[in-house]
């Protein structure tokens, strides 16, 4: 295979892309140029949804082709063009072959939640500092604690679930991995339910589980009955105001609400669609996420 890579704006991205694709590319990646650098730039989008902008100010374009023939015939291509203007061809080079799965799975190490609780992909060692330890794979399902709603839920979860009190009930509502379901069961939590209106998430986090060695019920949205100590939901903040009745009627007297997903400019909207049944706070705040919780 041969790697040719380009140089451009935020605005010429999307072009760029689409025509790298048309011009039968087997991928194309964007990445940020400025990466490692004090001018990198974070892009985050909502959980399941896109980036909220097609690119970095400087943006590298890499996309994969099956011989050198077809990349020199997209390199020569896309210089002629008038939006090509700006931008600049970086390399041209060719890919040795190489065990993809070994290099893959090095892209993804070990997430610090706090120094002693960590998320540890089953191929890695957990670090000598873990006294806690979610053994997690990526996989399809939205939670592997590398984005920053799902680190502050489980911040949460290390300060107040405590194994000498554990709460009786947690409900993980829309649970993707099942990520903070488990965090509850590895913090003392006994009676767990995680529910998910995606089949594969079900699955996803029956088996995220079972590889933990914890024990919970997983199912669709229906499987929630009656009130919890802990009502879990790291979603979307438009669901998240849909839900809010819903929500807030499974929070037992004295439990805790607790919600990620949710942009630091949505709190004040957050805050008025759940005033009908509890006083949200912003209890923890991450790379423009908030995290928002409540007492009954």
């Amino acid at each position: 295979m041969f790697e040719l890579s380009l140089l451009c704006s935020e605005e010429r991205v999307e072009d760029l892309s689409d025509a790298l694709e048309a011009l039968d590319a087997l991928s194309v990646s964007v990445e940020d140029a400025d990466a490692q650098t004090d001018a990198e730039q974070a892009l985050f989008g909502e959980p399941g949804m896109p980036a909220p902008k097609e690119g970095w100010n400087r943006s590298r374009i890499v996309a994969l082709f099956q011989t050198r023939v077809q990349a020199e015939e997209a390199q020569a291509l896309l210089q002629v063009q008038d939006f090509f203007e700006g931008s600049e061809i970086l390399a041209l080079t060719e890919v040795e072959d190489q065990d993809w799965v070994r290099i893959t799975q090095s892209q993804f190490a070990p997430v610090e939640i706090t120094r002693d609780f960590w998320i540890v992909p089953s191929w890695h060692e957990p670090p000598a500092a873990a006294r806690h330890c979610i053994r997690l794979d990526p996989g399809l399902a939205f939670g592997t604690g590398t984005h920053p709603t799902t680190r502050m839920c489980l911040r949460w979860i290390t300060r107040n679930v405590d194994p000498a009190r554990a709460p009786a009930r947690v409900l993980d509502y829309g649970c993707g991995s099942g990520i903070l379901a488990i965090g509850a069961a590895k913090f003392g939590a006994r009676d767990i339910v995680a529910v998910d209106i995606d089949p594969a998430a079900v699955t996803s986090t029956v088996a995220n589980a079972a590889a933990n060695d914890v024990t919970l019920q997983a199912g669709l949205p229906d499987m929630a009955q009656g009130v919890y100590d802990v009502v879990l939901a790291n979603i979307l903040a438009t669901p998240l105001k849909v839900l809010a009745p819903l929500l807030c009627a499974h929070v037992a007297e004295g439990g805790a609400l607790v919600m990620a997903g949710i942009l630091e400019r949505q709190e004040d909207e957050l805050k008025a669609a759940y005033a009908p049944w509890l006083q949200l706070e912003v209890s923890d705040r991450e790379d423009g996420w908030i995290l928002m919780t409540a007492r009954r």
